[in-house]
């Protein structure tokens, strides 16, 4: 096993996960006006609703399945269904959900991008983690294309025991799980840690809002230009 490899998926982990709690902590404390989505709808209506609903739809589903998909024991799941069955039911499932979810998400940027109102108040930030989210989508679907080779769901399980071993503190292992993976299954898992390290400077902090908070937030002072 490689340093680098050691580096990149035993430890930055725990880096991104770090840079993502203390980081979302310091902005809702700092700066609780800008947790926000920033929605741009009453800009432009057109198309928003569907692109909206298939993007979180997708994107809700896509995420419960990795959560569930990589830290579920195969002692539990294999009551239920076998590692291939697993493998196939992912990669049909997450195809579907995928799919919906590029449209979805391919219909914002387009958006995003093209629409000169919309464009002219969206920050740098705004662009790049849909660019990101982006890049991340196409490359979780390539890697359905690449399980394609190896229906024994064999990197399935490694891609689970890195993960298993990286919430139960175990970085040296965890990284030697992840080693003899693909560089395309490698790049989706670097990419998504990637993710973690954004979140806390980006519209992604309104996933974990909950509008009871703004019952004890403070009063906004605005004052009437003469």
């Amino acid at each position: 096993m490689s340093k680098w490899n050691l580096l990149l998926f035993g430890v930055y982990p725990y880096v991104a996960l770090a840079v993502c709690l203390i980081g979302s902590w310091a902005r809702f404390d700092l700066s609780q006006y800008t947790w926000k989505a920033g929605s741009s709808q009453m800009l432009n209506q057109r198309g928003m609703r569907v692109a909206s609903n298939f993007f979180h739809i997708g994107v809700l589903f896509v995420l419960a399945g990795h959560f569930v998909g990589l830290l579920t024991p195969a002692s539990i799941y294999h009551h239920v269904i076998s590692t291939e069955n697993k493998q196939l039911l992912a990669m049909v499932s997450g195809g579907f959900f995928g799919l919906l979810c590029l449209i979805g998400l391919l219909m914002l940027v387009n958006r995003r991008l093209t629409d000169p109102r919309v464009r002219a108040t969206s920050s740098p930030s705004d662009i790049l983690i849909l660019l990101v989210l982006l890049a991340q989508l196409l490359l979780g679907l390539l890697t359905i294309v690449a399980s394609t080779g190896h229906m024994d769901g064999s990197v399935m399980v490694m891609l689970a025991d890195w993960a298993q071993n990286t919430v139960l503190l175990r970085p040296v292992e965890a990284a030697a799980s992840i080693a003899p993976v693909g560089l395309i299954y490698k790049l989706h898992v670097f990419l998504g840690l990637t993710l973690f390290v954004l979140f806390p400077f980006t519209r992604l902090v309104h996933m974990i809002s909950a509008p009871i908070w703004y019952l004890g937030r403070r009063y906004q002072i605005v004052r009437q230009k003469y």
